[in-house]
């Protein structure tokens, strides 16, 4: 196997080089409310966009961009395009991938050592593990995104990881438990990374596209999907660690009611 990245096809009209691209307005709340549209966003990393996707991004008003990769994300793919008068906030998360070593043996193509590390059930495994660290190890991080969107003017924002599917997509989680978004509608938005337009599809360097190894496809399957297994661990870890999703929030990553209430009259439309 050639040198490859992983990549998705266009998300919005006009959207080129920004993968798996989407507003989270419109998602109902327990008490019949609906989050905002235009004020919550989430994507695969910025760094390939082009101008015109970097036009209609500055168009969205954004005031924070927080990007949840790592350095060995940025090595390989590179920093985000530049959005002048936006506020980029660098936070890293934890990689289910785990960075460099992992993607080396992807670009090389060791279907035996990609067998060994995630065949038999074994790549599942390691990301419900990951979704479970990102509950239990995160709370920083994701107490500091709460409370810089409630109280640092914030918003409009653009949350994303490299794929926009398990860093970006935990995080929105969690500023969606905070608004009191059902779970229904948390598990719908989070699956829209599977749809056709959003999903990974094999890249060479000269840009040119093949029909990769089918082994080594399947084997990777289980990290580039969006599987509600996943999810599910990550409310199983909230569970185990805090009791309930008040406790996470109120001890875990200090949003008790007051700064809740904020974010809900920024985020949502209509009166509770």
């Amino acid at each position: 196997m050639s040198q490859e990245i992983f990549e998705t096809v266009p998300t919005e009209p006009g959207l080129e080089g920004v993968r798996n691209f989407r507003d989270v307005g419109g998602l109902p709340t327990a008490d019949g409310r609906r989050v905002r549209s235009g004020r919550l966003f989430r994507s695969g990393h910025l760094a390939f966009a082009t101008e015109e996707d970097a036009r209609f991004l500055r168009g969205l008003g954004l005031r924070f961009v927080f990007d949840f990769r790592n350095d060995s994300d940025i090595e390989l793919e590179g920093p985000d395009v530049d959005l002048p008068g936006v506020r980029h906030v660098r936070m890293p998360l934890s990689d289910p991938a785990h960075g460099a070593e992992f993607w080396k043996t992807v670009r090389d193509g060791d279907v035996a050592a990609l067998r060994e590390r995630l065949g038999e059930g074994r790549a599942g495994t390691r990301m419900q593990k990951s979704y479970r660290r990102m509950v239990r190890e995160r709370t920083a991080e994701h107490s500091r995104l709460l409370r810089t969107l409630a109280e640092e003017d914030g918003l409009p924002a653009l949350m994303h990881c490299a794929a926009g599917k398990d860093r970006a997509g935990m995080s929105i989680v969690v500023v969606l438990l905070a608004l009191g978004v059902e779970r229904d509608a948390i598990e719908a938005d989070y699956l829209r990374s599977n749809e056709v337009r959003n999903r990974y599809r094999l890249r060479r360097d000269d840009g040119s596209t093949h029909r990769s190894n089918g082994e080594a496809l399947e084997l990777l399957r289980p990290l580039f999907e969006a599987r509600v297994e996943y999810l599910e661990s990550a409310y199983q870890s909230i569970e185990e660690h805090w009791g309930s999703t008040e406790r996470y929030l109120t001890e875990g990553l200090d949003c008790g009611p007051q700064r809740r209430e904020r974010l809900r009259a920024l985020l949502l439309d209509g009166e509770g």
